[in-house]
């Protein structure tokens, strides 16, 4: 069976070239997920050709895809350079259809040459650790973003998950510092509260939060205080909203509950400063017994190893059950605009700040 809304989707990718009007001219960009190929076999780095028409239905013209490790693993570098020669495997299977994106540019001929780009960050420094260095090497490698912590503790401070709180350390500042240094975009999502305001306030450049909610409108540890969404909105940041169960305690989040986040975090932060980053694949999530038997297993995995947020567990999909469909993003457009807003505000909440944040930090 497929979830909710996502079956006529997934079915039949209805919109002509991903998009109708504004939406199918427009840049779109979710600053956090996954580019995942649920047809082709696996080990197969090259796209399906159904993978690859659903992809282009969605009208999604970027996406940022993490390269792992995240935690604290035995061999975090030894597991990052496996892990960045998948990408760049993909990446090389695929040149007619991915673009690596390390500037502003990239993504704009992505658009225009009917392409998709897929933009590498990490979403710990744990392969980075007091290595400073590494960071050159991850740029060397296509690394654009840098996340500071996951959700535990790491050498540069508390993630999100961490009782003490402790903030940033000392570590964390060189480490923002060289971040900046390398014209790489720092992102603070998965830190901790004081962690989070500690590296908004010592960032000299614009920065990130890809993928997060408000606080004020649900405590829950992912979530970000509306002083932290000001203070990276006044850097010249971006703050993206995600779809993820962490929208309510509950962990059955429905659209009216997305909306209300993304509205909050518009007001607080402003027009200019905020984002989408789903915390999901790109392509519809189909929910049927081999997809809820993996997705056990994933939970298992994540709180075996200590990283496994409140409100996830085994039968708790990554997801809002109303927007997971290939067309997500146009029907939370129009859910939008029946609200009052504008194209241009539309514009910018589906892409044009986070293009904007991406050619201040990269300076390109």
């Amino acid at each position: 069976m497929i979830l909710g809304a996502a079956a006529a989707a997934v079915a039949r990718p209805a919109f002509a070239q991903g998009g109708r009007g504004w939406y199918g001219r427009a840049i779109v960009i979710d600053a956090l997920g996954g580019v995942r190929d649920p047809y082709g076999p696996n080990g197969v780095a090259r796209l399906s050709d159904r993978a690859w028409k659903e992809m282009q239905a969605t009208g999604v013209t970027m996406l940022r895809d993490t390269v792992f490790p995240v935690g604290n693993v035995a061999d975090p570098w030894g597991d990052y350079q496996k892990a960045i020669k998948e990408k760049q495997d993909e990446l090389a299977a695929n040149t007619d259809r991915l673009i690596l994106v390390r500037t502003a540019a990239d993504i704009v001929r992505a658009k225009r040459e009917g392409k998709f780009g897929v933009l590498i960050g990490t979403q710990d420094t744990c392969m980075v650790g007091p290595v400073l260095d590494r960071l050159a090497q991850l740029k060397k490698d296509g690394v654009m973003t840098v996340q500071l912590t996951y959700n535990n503790r790491n050498l540069c401070g508390d993630g999100s998950l961490e009782p003490a709180n402790a903030g940033l350390s000392k570590l964390g500042r060189a480490t923002i510092e060289r971040i900046e240094a390398e014209k790489l975009l720092l992102d603070l999502s998965h830190g901790g509260a004081r962690t989070m305001a500690e590296a908004a306030a010592h960032a000299k450049r614009p920065l990130v939060i890809s993928h997060t909610a408000a606080r004020a409108l649900t405590d829950h540890p992912r979530n970000t205080a509306d002083e932290t969404i000001k203070a990276v909105a006044h850097k010249g940041g971006v703050i993206g909203v995600y779809f993820m169960p962490f929208l309510t305690l509950d962990s059955q989040p429905k659209g009216e509950d997305l909306i209300r986040h993304i509205e909050h975090v518009a007001k607080v932060a402003g027009e200019d400063h905020i984002g989408i980053g789903t915390d999901n694949g790109v392509l519809a999530r189909v929910i049927d017994d081999e997809a809820r038997r993996q997705n056990r297993e994933w939970h298992k995995t994540r709180a075996d190893a200590g990283i496994a947020a409140p409100g996830e567990g085994p039968d708790v999909f990554p997801l809002v059950a109303d927007y997971n469909s290939l067309d997500r993003f146009q029907r939370l457009a129009d859910a939008l605009a029946r609200r009052g807003w504008s194209t241009s505000r539309l514009e910018k909440l589906f892409g044009g700040n986070f293009l904007r944040v991406y050619r201040d930090a990269w300076g390109a």
